[in-house]
């Protein structure tokens, strides 16, 4: 029994030894991230330790609503495998594996899943010109109040996260969430920000990518219609397209996307942590 309550006594004693330099350090974080999935790490510190991940070095931002506290974004790719992560010195997050599931999809037109050398090229183009968007971290704020769905009605038709079976070939995973939205139905920002994309490309079809600031972008893809051009400024709640069935799909909805640091991450679990720094719930 004594061993018992020394044990017991040198466990907390290690706990307050461990917590006491988490504040000496001004870190204050959860150590459990997931892949696809945004893990946000807090420090109370001026100048707190820079974190980096994956070669990306990850901004210290101000809270928006806790002027003594500093918040730094941190996306975990997709493909990242189970395993303790180092940010910095002072912090290490453990990753663990989000139950992702497998969903099959039959696109009628065959041209979008064999695309000719022709389509292969434009759609390399494509990618290579959103790759770079999706590097450029604008050092402006736009996103001072919580972030909204895109859709008034919200209906969610295939989450993030799981691999994508088209006409019977794993192709990829599906990067975002995509919504009930029948041909017309309108589409709004869900944040201030510059419209930095608004074209029609052969893969997502009419998109619409808005720049938040902060490496923030969200991303609206097979719209019939687009209603602003890049270089606009965008309010929250402001529509800025019609959804339709453009590009690969099998029906008409709108595909609805996050990337932060240059990473695309579950966009409702990203609405969900953000918002929650305004004190904001967004259950759905």
């Amino acid at each position: 029994m004594r061993r018992y309550w020394i044990l017991l006594l040198a466990c907390a004693i290690l706990a307050v030894a461990l917590e006491s330099t988490a504040k000496a350090n001004g870190t204050h974080a959860a150590h459990t991230a997931y892949n696809g999935r945004l893990f946000i790490a807090y420090s109370s510190s001026p100048n707190p330790t820079p974190l980096a991940i994956d070669k990306r070095t990850i901004t210290w931002l101000k809270h928006p609503t806790q002027p003594k506290q500093k918040i730094a974004l941190v996306p975990i790719d997709y493909h990242t495998k189970p395993a303790v992560v180092r940010l910095s010195n002072d912090l290490a997050i453990t990753i663990q594996q989000a139950p992702y599931k497998q969903e099959s999809i039959k696109v009628l037109d065959s041209s979008k899943i064999h695309p000719s050398k022709k389509e292969q090229k434009r759609i390399a183009k494509e990618r290579e010109e959103v790759l770079a968007i999706y590097k450029h971290n604008r050092k402006a704020t736009y996103w001072t109040k919580p972030f909204a769905y895109p859709v008034k009605r919200v209906t969610i038709t295939s989450p993030f996260g799981g691999a994508r079976v088209f006409n019977g070939e794993v192709r990829s995973f599906h990067s975002g969430t995509d919504f009930r939205a029948p041909q017309g139905t309108p589409i709004y920002a869900a944040n201030d920000g510059v419209v930095v994309l608004a074209k029609d490309r052969f893969i997502s079809g009419k998109s619409v990518v808005i720049d938040h600031g902060n490496g923030i972008y969200t991303t609206y893809f097979h719209n019939s219609k687009l209603l602003v051009r890049a270089g606009k400024f965008v309010r929250k709640g402001e529509k800025i397209a019609l959804s339709g069935a453009t590009g690969r799909v099998s029906g008409a909805h709108l595909h609805f996307g996050v990337v932060c640091n240059g990473v695309q991450i579950d966009p409702l679990d990203f609405i969900k942590q953000i918002n929650a720094l305004f004190g904001v719930s967004s259950s759905i």
